[in-house]
């Protein structure tokens, strides 16, 4: 069953009513998300099912990315769980482009979106593999390799890169952050 998804402006009129669940890194979380939302990024959702549970007894769920690919996913863990939940259409991105604002953590130390970084990864590999493969034919697989990676990440709609990537530390939540946020949400379930 192919997850709800709500259009930029739909969740905008609604967002008095929405708990709205941003699931991308810490960093790109503060570099821009939409006001209120709470930061539980993709990789820590099992460990929200309990609290998210209460929460979307309590009102709607709208999961959010920057484009809708991650958000979508996690609809997905959510309804094996039984629990509804809503995607925002084009994430982010969608968001801003209907003139709508991005809040935005000051104290964030320049963290690029995580596409940004899968691009520089994978740009970077490529380069190097053609580079070295000019001495060694061998290390042109690496940029083979890398570019078959990216045709799969396309046509799957996922990406092993940004599941490596999201683990550095740059991208992950302090323990203080994502404890926050779900006594938060745990407090607004009951």
């Amino acid at each position: 069953m192919a997850p709800t998804s709500l259009a930029p402006d739909q969740a905008h009129a609604r967002l008095h009513e929405l708990t709205v669940i941003d699931v991308r890194t810490h960093g790109e979380y503060a570099s821009g998300h939409i006001a209120g939302a709470h930061n539980i990024p993709l990789d820590h959702l099992d460990a929200a099912v309990p609290v998210l549970k209460s929460a979307a007894e309590c009102g709607d769920l709208v999961m959010v990315c920057a484009s809708g690919a991650r958000s979508a996913q996690a609809c997905a863990t959510l309804t094996t769980h039984g629990i509804p939940a809503a995607t925002l259409t084009g994430g982010t991105i969608a968001w801003s482009r209907h003139g709508r604002d991005l809040h935005r953590i000051t104290d964030v130390r320049g963290v690029w979106p995580m596409d940004r970084q899968v691009r520089f990864v994978a740009g970077s590999l490529i380069l190097a593999g053609l580079a070295v493969g000019q001495r060694r034919v061998a290390a042109r697989w690496l940029s083979v390799g890398v570019a078959g990676g990216l045709v799969y990440s396309a046509v799957s709609g996922s990406c092993a890169m940004a599941r490596v990537l999201a683990k550095l530390p740059l991208n992950q939540p302090r323990a203080t952050d994502l404890d926050a946020t779900l006594a938060t949400l745990a407090a607004m379930g009951q």
